[in-house]
């Protein structure tokens, strides 16, 4: 069901073993990339966590809310992973202050989250219907948070197009897209603006673009290769510009808030970084991911690489005009210097090498870039396929933008590791090295002049993960979907991110090994509750088999026998430390 896609990652990401010491780190910096830096963070630097409507709130049909295209798109069946939904998710619409106590007990700064825009415009046009219910729900969880001393960071677009729009125009290839989206923000800065002083518009619009229209990996699922990527892109683009100077004009002076964009960005590192070649390679890699996005809206137009190669691949295939749209000199003007602050999503890094991709042979975005992306297989996978831990790339992605984009104000808004197991685990010391590693990375940036601001932990719960369905957990927080109530359980990383947040970094060595020590000893006592919970879920689910003998066999193996293979999988970690620990003795 999922090899269409998981093909295409595989053509893309070739697997080479590569020698390390290769890669020399910047000029700028003598440390190797082993080394770690015992330091804190500047005064006022912000702590946080993130999530996105569609993938923690649930309660996709209710109170008024419309249609969103992840909705639609989750209901088909084949297009995620075991055909899981959103529907319920975390349960997050009806979990406000649950939530937020589990934010207070990290002591977190601030917490991103988005607004649905169907659940407060059902048909996206304003002029239709403004779903107060739906209002009201993000008036008690920004309230909530405010009273619990969290700022809240909004996003206004985490991919939850509503699906009139989509259904009407063509959603993100259509020009009506920007002043349908333009009203939608204008009335949560009149609705939430007294109280929002930071807004995102877009999150991560390169999976709108490239996953939405190009592959068809996500909503809607359109494969309009080699065009609809950039059109998409060129519409969100100028719709981002609009939101910013709806906000200038008429809000800033009233409210004092800021307006940015998140963009999500690998860093692409020459495999050779003595052969030309290459070094261009990975420069083009980076360019065509985050300077897609960032240098219009910093410089005024696209990358020179981008319109060169597409411009020169679109003749070459006999079109009249390249692939990639134009902006006038009106819009160019228009665009430049919109964003307030620059938010930045981060996770992976790719080893670049060049590769040409002949035009007669089918053209998209990805072979327009003519490079290879390749990893060391030494590089930890704890999860996702795409996602290995390489914390030395997470410097050089933000050195990469202040040189770029004039140093912006910068605030990290998306940064983590997931897991992918069958056998739940709170003891997820890998994810405390990930963010220990990455967290470190970030700190020598800002010794190198880098104007981070902020760091948002991705992410606070375990929830829904787009086309991979709830296989793979990102949160710092364990969420047994399973269970009706949904309930939430510390994993390890609760308690480690929380040192560093106390300590606004990492004080010395023997401080850092003791909260990593500390964290592991809690999370086994919480693994021992879960473990019971398992097992009375396990009791429960097989008495009412018994006094229901027509319930499905297959509600019957996902409940019961996936909970006992869990407590299994703890009960045999616990024998086999035991083991060890006597054979040390």
């Amino acid at each position: 069901m999922m090899l269409p896609h998981r093909v295409v990652r595989v053509c893309h990401v070739l697997v080479l073993v590569l020698c390390l010491s290769a890669a020399e780190d910047f000029d700028w910096s003598a440390n190797n990339h082993d080394s770690f830096y015992y330091g804190t963070f500047p005064n006022g630097f912000s702590w946080g966590a993130g999530g996105s409507a569609y993938q923690t709130e649930g309660a996709w049909d209710k109170d008024g809310k419309g249609l969103s295209i992840w909705d639609v798109f989750t209901h088909k069946k084949g297009k995620t992973f075991l055909n899981d939904t959103g529907d319920s998710s975390c349960d997050g619409y009806f979990k406000i202050k649950d939530d937020v106590s589990l934010m207070k007990e990290l002591n977190l700064n601030h917490y991103r989250f988005s607004i649905s825009w169907p659940r407060i415009m059902p048909t996206g046009i304003r002029s239709d219907h403004v779903n107060e219910k739906g209002v009201r729900y993000y008036d008690i969880l920004i309230d909530e948070l405010l009273e619990n001393k969290i700022t809240p960071i909004v996003t206004l677009y985490h991919w939850d197009l509503p699906q009139v729009l989509q259904d009407k125009y063509g959603g993100w290839q259509n020009i009506s897209m920007i002043n349908y989206f333009n009203d939608f923000a204008n009335l949560c800065f009149e609705r939430y603006g007294d109280r929002v002083k930071h807004w995102i518009t877009f999150n991560n619009p390169w999976s709108v673009a490239v996953e939405g229209y190009e592959t068809g990996e996500h909503a809607p699922g359109l494969k309009l290769r080699g065009t609809g990527a950039y059109r998409a892109a060129h519409h969100i683009i100028k719709a981002h510009a609009k939101v910013w100077h709806t906000y200038d004009s008429q809000w800033r002076s009233k409210q004092r808030g800021m307006v940015g964009i998140s963009l999500s960005g690998d860093w692409g590192e020459p495999v050779d970084i003595t052969n030309q070649k290459d070094i261009e390679a990975a420069e083009r890699y980076v360019q065509f991911y985050i300077g897609w996005f960032a240098t219009p809206i910093f410089h005024g137009d696209y990358p020179q690489v981008m319109k060169d190669f597409i411009g020169r691949k679109s003749s070459l295939q006999g079109l009249g005009t390249s692939r990639l749209p134009t902006f006038s000199s009106q819009e160019k003007s228009y665009i430049k210097g919109t964003s307030d602050f620059l938010g930045v999503g981060h996770f992976t890094t790719r080893y670049i090498t060049q590769k040409s991709f002949p035009s007669n042979r089918g053209t998209t975005y990805f072979t327009d870039r003519d490079i290879a992306e390749l990893v060391d297989p030494r590089w930890p996978d704890p999860g996702s396929e795409w996602l290995y831990s390489v914390p030395w790339g997470f410097r050089r992605l933000l050195n990469f933008i202040k040189t770029q984009y004039g140093n912006p104000m910068v605030f990290i808004t998306e940064n983590g590791v997931s897991e992918k197991m069958m056998c739940t685990e709170l003891c997820d010391d890998w994810r405390i090295q990930y963010y220990k590693d990455y967290i470190n990375e970030m700190l020598k940036a800002i010794r190198d002049g880098v104007n981070v601001k902020g760091y948002t932990a991705w992410s606070l719960l375990d929830k829904f993960e787009w086309d991979e369905g709830f296989s793979e957990r990102f949160g710092l927080f364990y969420v047994d979907f399973k269970s009706q109530n949904k309930p939430r359980y510390p994993k390890a990383s609760v308690q480690f991110y929380k040192r560093i947040i106390q300590s606004n970094g990492f004080p010395n060595q023997r401080e850092v090994e003791t909260w990593k020590r500390k964290s592991t000893e809690t999370c086994s006592t919480s693994n021992q509750l879960l473990a019971a919970e398992e097992q009375r879920n396990t009791a429960a689910n097989i008495l009412k088999l018994i006094h229901d003998p027509l319930t499905s066999h297959m509600e019957m193996v996902t409940e019961v026998v996936v909970p006992t293979v869990c407590t299994l999988c703890i009960l045999i970690s616990a024998v086999l430390l035991m083991f060890l620990l006597r054979k040390h003795n």
